[in-house]
């Protein structure tokens, strides 16, 4: 009968998006990753990325010869020792802090090397991100010689419309070209941090109550919701840097410690990953570095490979 032929469109848009992730992986080399061995190259740059951001300043800074390699992936295959000439990390702050999964990785990693440097970014506000991250680095045995920030796309979604970031001229390039220079030169050299800065810090604290050693550490089955709108198409089980998406019958689910990155919510391409109790300046916009594409994203943080 004609009516065995017929599927809907839910059904027919879960079939493809199953299709299309299976074949992407295949093909784009994904699956070396959790074999590869990190060499001793002249620069090697650690990233920790959710929207692309430090993904695409980890690219630049490492030129043609360096080595660029995920944090996500080197903490889940236990990879913490490295030497090399010159060794960097580009983080995102959140809420002036390291990511949580950088803060392990800086604890446990040994980095042997002439020259270290940082590269922290933002979207808004730093605040004392650089002397926080000299503290934790050096507590860790891990002092760096060059600290910097710079402004990019903030994908905070609770206090910013996504597509007027977009159009926000941050003076990414010169600010970036600036840092290049730094870096070649070997600079030595903290970004300064204000008084008034350090105690907008402290105020946000004691606002939030997060635990400075922490950070921001959420719950994922707290923070969101996956609506009926999923198809089932896997991308959050991979953009997420702590696995915490598995698929079910009745579409993805979500536990687990949470970074707080947004790689889920910004790369669903149904918009079906929200917020359980914060509300968006604009629930529709969405944002990924337009350098980085939704595979690179994968490769950084798909932790089942």
């Amino acid at each position: 009968m004609d009516t065995d032929n017929k599927i809907s469109r839910r059904s027919a848009l879960k079939r493809i998006g199953a299709t299309v992730v299976s074949g992407a992986f295949a093909t784009s080399g994904l699956l070396k990753i959790s074999s590869c061995t990190p060499s001793r190259g002249r620069r090697i740059i650690f990233y920790f990325t959710g929207t692309g951001n430090c993904l695409y300043i980890a690219r630049q800074l490492a030129g043609e010869d360096g080595e660029v390699l995920s944090i996500p992936q080197m903490v889940k295959h236990g990879k913490y020792e490295f030497k090399a000439d010159e060794i960097g990390i580009v983080y995102p702050i959140y809420g002036h802090m390291p990511p949580n999964m950088v803060r392990e990785f800086i604890g446990k990693a040994r980095l042997e090397a002439g020259y270290k440097f940082a590269v922290l970014t933002y979207g808004a506000r730093k605040c004392d991100a650089v002397e926080i991250w000299d503290r934790i680095s050096r507590k860790a045995g891990n002092g760096f010689d060059y600290i910097g920030t710079i402004i990019m796309v903030d994908n905070w979604l609770p206090n910013f419309d996504m597509n007027e970031q977009i159009r926000i001229d941050k003076h990414i390039p010169e600010n970036l070209q600036k840092i290049k220079e730094d870096i070649a030169a070997q600079r030595r050299w903290h970004e300064p941090v204000t008084e008034e800065e350090r105690q907008i810090h402290r105020d946000f604290l004691a606002r939030t109550g997060l635990d400075p050693e922490v950070g921001f550490l959420m719950k994922s089955e707290k923070s969101f919701t996956v609506t009926d709108a999923c198809i089932s198409c896997g991308i959050c089980t991979y953009v997420c840097p702590r696995g915490n998406y598995s698929l079910t019958p009745g579409g993805a689910e979500t536990s687990g410690d949470c970074e707080f990155c947004f790689a889920c919510i910004h790369n669903c391409p149904q918009r079906a990953i929200r917020f359980t109790e914060i509300k968006e300046v604009n629930p529709e916009a969405r944002y990924r570095n337009e350098h980085i594409s939704l595979m690179d994203l994968k490769m950084a943080n798909n932790q089942g490979i």
